[in-house]
């Protein structure tokens, strides 16, 4: 049975740091390309980033280039999202994401987390 579960969100003020965490277990992690997603109240549902089976490649989504870094550790089974100078328009739960094979960005997800609450206050 394959399971993502994410770690680290919480509450946070405006230009502060989180780190995220979505440990897998399950499935073969190091040839799944890992992706971050979010979803604030009323939205849908957004890219925000990911990175390569081999950690070699990343993609930002432009909302959160230069703030956010996905990373990963295949020894550790762990993808993380490293997220500086935070912004109220960040606030949504954040998703872990696993798509077998290589692409960026993702376009057929397999596997998905429950979830984790991240809130920027002003």
């Amino acid at each position: 049975q394959v399971q993502l579960v994410e770690s680290g969100g919480g509450l946070v003020q405006g230009g502060g740091s989180l780190r995220l965490s979505c440990a897998a277990s399950g499935l073969t992690f190091s040839s799944h390309t890992m992706s971050w997603f979010r979803q604030a109240p009323g939205k849908e549902r957004e890219f925000v980033g990911g990175i390569s089976v081999s950690g070699r490649v990343t993609l930002h989504a432009d909302s959160v280039k230069g703030r956010f870094t996905v990373s990963r550790d295949n020894a550790k089974n762990t993808v993380y999202l490293q997220m500086n100078s935070l912004k109220p328009e960040d606030t949504a739960v954040y998703y872990c994401a696993a798509e077998f094979g290589g692409r960026l960005p993702p376009g057929n997800i397999n596997f998905w987390g429950q979830g984790t609450q991240v809130t920027v206050s002003s």
